[in-house]
């Protein structure tokens, strides 16, 4: 016969499997919450690099690309958390954003949502995002269906809204109007360079509508050295500066730093290499997704929320986009020619810059410009003396390279475009002043930190 003391206990342990079964399974039955962090923004806007990479935009147009998604993304956050401002009235043309209606919504999970729908909406491949988009959504669905369905209505509703503004920036009128005619009567013109000899990219984006700019030409540089080729004048001075240089660094060869900084900032998309009767693509990504990836290495070193990360990828992606306009308004004005047409014609008849020459006029130099641009906006997000290791370049087989900081990366950016042979010093130099003239002015005229 059992004693008291013992059946009392066997009861008490009866109890208690009872409420741990009972608890575990009211926990099975409980959806949990969906987690999103900054990771899994910076992995969807690392999916878009790669796609863009695959279909191959001009750097223009991917500026375009990583604006109006980082713009949505980010118009969802600053509706729930009062330390980031709208971009409604600081923007043109952006009008006030649907507010969510239900206050328990998970708005990072709709912002990522939103950001991938706007992204899927300006790439060619839009199977390939919708093949990664499907399997998060999968996941999130599996997680917490009804959290997920809040969120995706809320992002698409957000998505239509920025599509429906981006549309009205005058990109798709570009799509359709006349090449570039080239002036074959002047010898100061861009010309066509080898080994595609491509049609210039991209002469009327200065028609693009700017985010913050008042007009494309608000900083219109001063314009190059005159056109000469006498020895004594300016101008040959700095295409003979050209040619020496990469004579020097060629015969260096491996051993040349500055072969190695061409070749990290190359950031050309589409170069051309022909084998034979056969020409194809080599494809790299532009000199906007380069500044794309330090904000994500910026990012990722200070340990940056969600929030603060879309927050910088929205603010430098903004810079990067007038940047382009900018610089493109005084491309098509001064329309100069290249160091490789004039070095062929006049100098060496077989010499070949390091890199290759882009479609498009010299005068200035794009990736300075937006160079610039990115560094000066990186530095008011993260400080002057922000140090750091640029890995970006490492999926194109290039090793990573040691920063001081943004304006240092910036400033070898620009010089690199004169090791590689395809721009003179003063493209480069009044270039990176361009940059940093609109770079101070987003930073000027956007307020979206509450302090």
């Amino acid at each position: 016969m059992m004693q008291p003391k013992f059946i009392a206990l066997k009861n008490k342990i009866s109890l208690l499997v009872l409420v741990i079964s009972a608890l575990f399974l009211h926990s099975c039955g409980e959806k949990q919450p969906i987690i999103i962090t900054a990771n899994d923004f910076q992995q969807a806007a690392d999916e878009v690099s790669k796609i863009m990479v695959h279909d191959i935009f001009s750097p223009p147009v991917a500026s375009r690309i990583y604006a109006y998604p980082n713009i949505a993304a980010y118009e969802i956050i600053a509706q729930q958390d009062s330390n980031y401002r709208s971009l409604v009235g600081q923007v043109n043309g952006l009008s006030p954003v649907p507010k969510a209606q239900d206050t328990s919504l998970n708005y990072s999970l709709a912002a990522l949502i939103a950001h991938m729908e706007v992204s899927k909406s300006l790439i060619f491949s839009e199977d390939r995002m919708q093949v990664y988009q499907d399997s998060l959504y999968k996941k999130w669905s599996e997680i917490n269906q009804q959290e997920f369905e809040k969120a995706k209505d809320h992002g698409l509703v957000v998505s239509d809204h920025i599509k429906t503004w981006y549309d009205g920036d005058f990109y798709k009128q570009t799509r359709t109007m006349p090449k570039f005619s080239v002036n074959t009567d002047d010898p100061s013109r861009w010309q066509p360079t080898p080994p595609a000899y491509m049609d210039g990219i991209e002469p009327h984006w200065k028609k693009i509508r700017p985010f913050v700019l008042d007009s494309s030409a608000q900083f219109k540089p001063t314009p190059p050295p005159p056109y000469s080729l006498e020895k004594d004048s300016d101008f040959y001075k700095e295409l003979l500066e050209v040619y020496e240089i990469s004579e020097r660094i060629t015969k260096e060869g491996d051993q040349s730093e500055e072969i190695a900084i061409a070749q990290f900032w190359d950031c050309n998309p589409y170069v051309s290499v022909t084998r034979g009767h056969l020409m194809f693509a080599t494809k790299k990504i532009t000199p906007g997704a380069h500044w794309m990836g330090i904000t994500k290495i910026a990012c990722k070193k200070t340990n940056a929320d969600f929030n603060k990360t879309v927050y910088a990828y929205t603010k430098t992606s903004i810079g990067i986009f007038d940047a382009f306009i900018s610089c493109w308004d005084e491309k098509y004005r001064s329309n100069l020619i290249r160091p490789e047409t004039l070095i062929n014609n006049n100098i060496d008849e077989n010499w070949e810059p390091i890199l290759q020459t882009p479609p498009f006029p010299e005068y200035v130099s794009g990736h300075s410009v937006v160079s610039g641009s990115a560094a000066t906006i990186l530095t008011s997000i993260f400080g002057k003396n922000f140090g750091f290791l640029d890995d970006t370049e490492l999926p194109y087989g290039l090793p990573v390279r040691s920063f001081k900081s943004f304006n240092a990366a910036a400033q070898e950016a620009a010089l690199s475009r004169m090791y590689g042979g395809i721009h003179y010093r003063a493209a480069v130099e009044i270039g990176l002043d361009q940059g940093i003239e609109v770079g101070d002015l987003v930073i000027e005229r956007l307020t979206l930190t509450a302090e």
